[in-house]
Order: C-alpha cells, then structure tokens, then sequence
C-alpha cells in the first residue's frame, strides 16, 4: 500500500491553529476532496497559504465562507465576494503577496533559502514594515520564505511510493508547495504502482510526499 492513507486517517491530522499551503489557481489543481475533509471536520483559526481564495464554493474558499480561517497569505481575492467582505469587517487577516514573490517565498521555504530580493512592490504598500537593500544602485524588498504544517496537493496520477505526475496548467503551486512543508498530503486521481510511471515524466517524486488518498 505504500503510502496511500484513508479518509480518517487523514482526518486525524487537521489541528486547530495549523498552517496550510494549498495548490490550486482559481480552484484548479486544488485537491477539493482534502478541502473538504477540512470543513467536515471543522477544525478552525488556520493559516492558508495559496495562490488565492477560490470561489465561495469551491477550493479554499469553502474553508474562508465556513469561518475556518483566521488568516489567508494569497496573491488575489477578487473571485471570492466573502474574502473580502471578511477583511473589510476585521474578520479574516489577508496578507496579499503578488503571484511571482508568493511563489518565490515559497520556493525559498523548500530550499532552505533565507529569502528572496525581489524589486516588485517597492515604493508601494507592498514594502511597509520590510527590509530593504540596494544593490548597484536598485533598492530591492526582502520578502522571507513561507513554510506551512501541511501542504494539501493535487495530482493527476500518482504511484503508491508517492511520485506524482500533474496536468499541464494544474500543475501550478503544486510542485513548490511540496517542498515546503512538514507533512505533505496528495490527492491523486489515479493511482498506479511502483514502476508503471515513466521517470521523465515524474514531476515531484516520492521523498517529498508523506501520504496519498485517492481523489
């Protein structure tokens, strides 16, 4: 059986007050099956790192209309009315990052980098309360690495070691959450064995993923 897990064994591993990163962009590529594992359990106060919010009804934004989050770190909210509503209102706290350093912060938590020095956001709201540095006379932000419990993914086909194969665009924050992450969770939509996956075709293998559930 490897690595593949069951619905409550899952479930046992979602604590209040956990940090999660979530793959997905406007719900695609998110592994919805876990999402909503989370809301049936009702676990709450979370941190949910993503690459936005979702729809009221679908991805991460199922977890921000239930009440379940206390903070979202993501690059957009515009698709989800409630996001924003909660924000407004001094409900949820979102810490918007733009896409390109969301996706570096976490690339740095995977790799055990400090940081990143990145120029997007300088002399905006973006560098408040951020150190900053020049560097042959071009001022840069450094933006720290992101790090979560749990990363929550998605993925076309899996073996049962945990080596995943994505679907083209669907791949998107799935593969950099993977690194960066203490307990890496997969939902799979095929599940195949040892040795039926091309090597080339691999894109995050086994040793980065603790647990897989068929989706």
């Amino acid at each position: 059986m490897g690595k593949l897990k069951t619905k409550a064994q899952i479930m046992r591993i979602f604590q209040n007050n956990q940090t999660i990163m979530i793959g997905g962009f406007l719900a695609t590529g998110t592994p919805e099956k876990l999402v909503n594992y989370i809301v049936e359990k009702g676990v709450k106060d979370l941190t949910v790192i993503g690459n936005d919010t979702g729809f009221p009804t679908r991805g991460i934004g199922k977890l921000v209309v239930n009440k379940q989050t206390k903070k979202v770190i993501v690059s957009h909210i515009g698709t989800n009315p409630e996001t924003g509503r909660q924000m407004n209102a001094g409900e949820l706290q979102v810490d918007l990052v733009p896409q390109g350093t969301l996706a570096e912060r976490i690339r740095c938590g995977g790799s055990g980098l400090g940081g990143v020095l990145t120029p997007t956001g300088v002399g905006t709201i973006v560098e408040e309360g951020k150190e900053k540095k020049t560097i042959d006379g071009k001022t840069y932000i450094l933006e720290l690495p992101l790090r979560a419990n749990i990363a929550l993914l998605k993925a076309a086909k899996a073996d049962t070691m945990g080596n995943l194969v994505y679907r083209r665009a669907s791949r998107n924050f799935n593969p950099l959450m993977a690194m960066a992450a203490d307990l890496v969770i997969v939902e799979a939509e095929e599940i195949v064995e040892v040795g039926c996956l091309d090597p080339d075709d691999i894109m995050t293998p086994g040793v980065m993923v603790d647990l897989v559930i068929r989706g």
